[in-house]
């Protein structure tokens, strides 16, 4: 079954949901240029690890679970009423976030020529820590930068709503989404594939070597069978809003466009 949304289904950045998303479009992705790719190229999987300690923000956008249920409350309406008062607690205990260290694992991809072994195109699907202040986005922003600096083609596919955006000259797409192609033989310029809730996911080109064809990633059709494969028809309640929450004007649409499709 595949997702209800023409394009990218927001239900998919909620937190509990997105780290594993994040890994299936990973490996897929690999496998699929992998058999394109072969036998000049082959798609090595990298992981960036790091110890994060600042966590409260990737919950921000989560609501808070309370500690103690009102059901929980002993119920004294058919027993014999007691002679001592019950005195109420003055302060209800509230949800807290302790600073306790993580261990943070992102994989991306490299397209390296299996002749020389150097890295030809750099393929990063963002993650919320990139894309808030703290040490994930500062190691992302360093990488980047030295990526752009060298003669590797780059692609970033940001398929998440929330957060900093990655620094681009003169941007003024306020769209959901984006995918950026850079190739080192058009930079400072680069191509910039812009799109929202509403629109299917583009196509893409993969660069390579200016005397290669470069072949076209569709993202649409690897996240439909990924959605299939990991069954998130079941893991997914689009009768509860999505998280992160759509602007108004949004969530309005989606509502709608759920309603049309019987959810």
């Amino acid at each position: 079954m595949p997702s209800p949304f023409p394009g990218m289904d927001p239900y998919l950045e909620h937190p509990d949901l997105w780290p594993g998303l994040h890994l299936y479009l990973t490996v897929k992705m690999a496998d699929l240029l992998s058999a394109q790719l072969s036998p000049k190229y082959f798609v090595s999987l990298q992981v960036r690890i790091y110890e994060e300690k600042d966590i409260e923000s990737l919950f921000a956008d989560i609501p808070d679970i309370s500690v103690v249920s009102k059901e929980s409350q002993i119920n004294t309406s058919n027993s014999t009423e007691s002679q001592l008062a019950v005195t109420e607690p003055s302060t209800k205990p509230i949800t807290v976030t302790l600073p306790i260290p993580i261990t943070i694992c992102q994989g991306y991809l490299e397209i390296q020529e299996v002749a020389t072994k150097e890295v030809i195109t750099a393929i990063e699907i963002l993650s919320p820590a990139n894309k808030r202040a703290g040490k994930g986005r500062e190691m992302y922003l360093e990488k980047r930068e030295k990526v752009l600096d060298s003669s590797t083609n780059f692609i970033e596919i940001d398929l998440l709503r929330r957060g900093q955006r990655m620094p681009i000259s003169n941007d003024k797409n306020k769209t959901h989404y984006r995918i950026l192609v850079s190739r080192k033989k058009q930079r400072p310029r680069a191509e910039l594939y812009a799109f929202n809730i509403q629109n299917k996911i583009p196509e893409f080109p993969l660069p390579l070597r200016p005397e290669d064809t470069e072949p076209i990633i569709d993202l649409q059709g690897l996240l439909t069978t990924i959605y299939d494969a990991g069954r998130y028809d079941l893991k997914i309640d689009y009768s509860q809003k999505p998280v992160p929450q759509l602007s108004e004007k949004d969530a309005t649409w989606a509502e709608t466009w759920l309603r049309q499709q019987n959810l």
